[in-house]
């Protein structure tokens, strides 16, 4: 659902230096529309509905970067990738950028040639397994079948755990969420693991969602975040500042219901400049002065989009743990625009 694993990693590398050379935020205005890469479909992150409309707190992301270049959140073409196909999508230029449950690594930053612009999600990988198995910890998983999607650092993850704690597992390859959770509920495997988010994200979808249990153990740091290809540093930019501009409009309570009565001005520098009627900020990125206006109206702020689409009153059910604001005592932060 986010990682992979280096295959072709200088092929990757070598299609991502040639489609950045183009200057992505000319061919996006050019086109009319963003392509942006999301996840095959998980609920309260990307998913479509019944008439093909995409929803969801990725999904969001993407709008936003849209409003703010094309003045229309709804100018995209949001093209599903899984754990395999995502990054060859992202080098040869078939998208614009990717927003879809993808962990910041090393090797995906430095050798694969993107670049991670944020983080919107700050998870763990975690293991879900059907109450009935009576299993209170992933330690007690000796001799377990695991489902795993391929092409994922979850399966790095997954053989470390074992491997330390002196256990053994057989995995259950998979693809996508969706074929993950087919072979999960028809008992092909005892135990699903993936980001602890994408866990609560498909238990929702479950007919009885609390015949599952998510266990306690969080065994790695999955960053999650958009990324874009290395060697265009405009569009780099400019969805690292979109996306900045969401945590900060929540931080210094710019809401879509009290956006437009901030637009006409007030005693706050900052939120002057982020909604353009102070400074400059919007040329800076080759936009106009309105353009974090539009990215923030679209869906509203962080909070707004992440309580919408998978807080506590969601489905999804997930708590703003290490995702509140700073000031809350979560990680959530960003640079000031100044």
């Amino acid at each position: 659902m986010k990682k992979t694993v280096l295959f072709g990693a200088l092929t990757i590398a070598g299609l991502a230096a040639g489609a950045a050379a183009a200057g992505t935020l000319d061919d996006v205005k050019a086109r009319g529309k963003l392509n942006c890469g999301v996840t095959t479909g998980l609920v309260g992150f990307a998913a479509p509905d019944a008439n093909g409309e995409w929803h969801g707190f990725d999904v969001a992301v993407c709008r936003a970067v849209a409003a703010a270049v094309l003045g229309d959140q709804n100018a995209i073409e949001f093209v599903p990738t899984t754990g395999k196909t995502r990054f060859t999508a992202l080098a040869s230029g078939e998208v614009d950028m990717l927003a879809r449950n993808t962990t910041w690594t090393f090797s995906r930053d430095v050798d694969l040639k993107f670049e991670f612009v944020g983080v919107n999600y700050y998870d763990g990988q975690g293991f879900m397994v059907p109450k009935s198995l009576g299993v209170s910890s992933a330690k007690e998983l000796d001799g377990a079948t695991v489902c795993i999607q391929t092409g994922t650092t979850t399966e790095l993850n997954l053989a470390d755990f074992f491997r330390s704690n002196n256990i053994s597992y057989e995995p259950v390859p998979i693809e996508t969420n969706a074929e993950a959770q087919q072979q999960y509920l028809a008992g092909a495997c005892d135990v699903y693991t993936t980001d602890a988010s994408g866990l609560a994200a498909t238990r929702a979808t479950f007919e009885n969602p609390g015949d599952h249990v998510i266990l306690p153990e969080i065994i790695s740091k999955e960053p999650l975040g958009p990324l874009v290809r290395h060697g265009d540093p405009e569009w780099g930019d400019l969805v690292r500042w979109t996306l900045n501009a969401l945590i900060s409009a929540e931080e210094l309570g710019i809401t879509s219901a009290n956006i437009d009565e901030l637009k006409k001005g007030t005693n706050n520098p900052e939120i002057n400049r982020i909604l353009g009627t102070e400074g400059k900020l919007g040329e800076m990125l080759g936009l106009d002065a309105d353009w974090a206006y539009r990215a923030i109206k679209a869906n509203g702020n962080y909070g707004e989009i992440f309580a919408k689409n998978i807080g506590e009153n969601t489905p999804v059910g997930l708590a703003r743990g290490l995702n509140a604001q700073w000031k809350e005592g979560g990680l959530l932060y960003s640079p000031p625009f100044r």
